[in-house]
């Protein structure tokens, strides 16, 4: 993820106040130097770092939090706050037609990613809305930008409009939209022209497609990874277009991810969708209030169950969840999880969703490559079926004919098995309402302290418990 750094350096400042049991001016005006340098690295735009300060040393001055009980942990709740404020305070929906279709303009630089995010909202709103997007080529300028939207229409099934390279944009629009009415498309989205810079004629361009066509959302991309660059971006083009609201794309690249802090507080237009991966499924809505508690290494858990919820169906979650508590939980039952982690993404991501495990030292030394998880299943695969449900028979003789038949060191088996007993003893105890191994696990992480990520886990461990009591009727009811 983009934050990496910057979530490090707000823990480090953050840790300072909590080894303190009185916080002092001077103490809160160092940490707020820390957060004002770690902002600044992060690329955050420099008024809107200063400002975010001032705020929060105001607010921190004023509600007189030095003098009260917790300090440090109320700061941690003002830096959380004002970084969700800063970043548009909740998710902002799709503007929608009162009649079909819903009209999507794209705008943005060459190489942000507007055609392969056109692609992806058509994916989303046809998967979660059971919508009938139509899809308009009308970049006439870019090689191959046709065939390229095209090849996406034909991965997610989605129809293209086009007219070729010899036609005007405005036209294409126009008669792009005409045919979506005839078909009665529920949404169409216009993928435009870009340039590798901003330019009178591309303004021009996109100014009178917007006349001509009257969009209910002009969607700007923008590629997190250009940094500052990101906001000048968007202060030109919502100078021109007023755009509706802005998709932030490549934010799990190699950035500092600043344009997401600051592109809100400088346009102030919504960032409505961020792109994080290569997937055509790889588009998120935008929660302030969630990626604040990422940023500050608190984790992500309401997107984590929203993920998993995305690959189970509510019986195999059941089942799962019933296996888990009465410690069933065998090998075979690990064989699917793995192959459901991989469906949903780069597992050091998943990870990072977790309370406390952002930057977590025990992290530090853990290879996240994909690598790792064929390696894992080859050790199951090289299991029998009685090693696989009943892991306590697998004596050293027959972790030496798996380590031989996975192809893998005999260490890495035995640390393989050590460790599912392990996760197995956590998930049973965290089932069952006892956080007390995952407090630890978050204590390590910086961030055990706070009063966020413990109520995470409790929400959590709440939903395990109501999950187990609608279980428990089903079973009376069966009876």
């Amino acid at each position: 993820m983009a934050f990496e750094g910057l979530t490090e350096r707000l823990q480090n400042a953050m840790k300072k106040l909590r080894g303190k049991g009185k916080v002092s001016q001077s103490d809160l005006r160092e940490t707020m130097r820390e957060i004002r340098l770690a902002l600044l690295e992060a690329d955050v735009n420099f008024q809107v770092v200063r400002q975010f300060v001032k705020t929060v040393e105001q607010r921190a001055t004023g509600a007189k939090v030095l003098e009260g009980l917790n300090p440090s942990q109320q700061i941690v709740k003002i830096v959380d706050e004002e970084l969700t404020k800063m970043m548009g305070q909740q998710a902002a929906p799709l503007n929608k037609s009162d009649k079909i279709p819903t009209i999507i303009m794209m705008a943005g630089l060459q190489g942000a990613g507007k055609t392969t995010t056109a692609g992806k909202l058509a994916l989303k709103l046809k998967d979660e809305q059971n919508a009938r997007p139509l899809l308009i080529a009308d970049d006439v300028y870019r090689p191959a930008a046709i065939e390229q939207l095209q090849t996406v229409g034909q991965q997610i099934d989605v129809p293209v409009f086009q007219l070729g390279v010899d036609v005007d944009p405005v036209e294409i629009a126009k008669r792009g939209l005409e045919q979506a009415k005839e078909n009665h498309n529920d949404y169409v989205i216009i993928d435009t022209a870009g340039r590798l810079q901003i330019d009178e004629k591309l303004m021009g361009e996109l100014s009178d497609i917007k006349e001509a066509v009257e969009p209910n959302e002009i969607l700007l991309v923008i590629d997190a990874m250009t940094g500052q660059n990101a906001v000048a971006t968007a202060e030109g083009f919502n100078n021109t277009l007023d755009v509706t609201g802005v998709v932030l794309t490549k934010l799990d690249g190699d950035t500092r991810g600043g344009a997401a802090l600051s592109i809100r507080a400088v346009t102030d237009k919504p960032i409505k969708f961020v792109g994080q991966g290569e997937k055509m499924s790889d588009l998120d809505v935008f929660y302030p209030d969630r990626m604040a508690s990422r940023i500050l290494g608190m984790g992500d858990m309401l997107s984590l169950i929203e993920k998993t919820q995305k690959e189970y169906d509510q019986k195999q979650a059941e089942e799962l969840q019933e296996k888990i508590q009465e410690n069933t939980f065998d090998f075979n039952d690990f064989l699917d999880q793995l192959s459901q982690i991989q469906k949903m993404g780069p597992m050091d991501e998943i990870m990072k969703m977790i309370p406390g495990m952002a930057n977590n030292p025990a992290l530090q030394n853990v290879n996240m490559d994909p690598k790792d998880m064929d390696h894992l299943k080859a050790i199951i695969y090289s299991m029998t079926e009685q090693e696989r449900v009943d892991p306590d028979v697998l004596n050293p003789s027959r972790r030496r004919r798996i380590a031989r038949g996975s192809g893998r060191p005999i260490q890495e088996v035995n640390r393989m098995i050590k460790q599912f007993g392990q996760m197995k003893t956590m998930m049973n105890k965290v089932s069952k309402g006892n956080m007390s191994g995952m407090e630890n696990m978050m204590n390590a992480g910086g961030m055990g302290g706070s009063k966020l990520s413990k109520l995470a886990m409790k929400q959590f461990s709440r939903k395990m418990k109501k999950n187990k009591r609608r279980r428990n009727k089903k079973k009376k009811k069966r009876r």
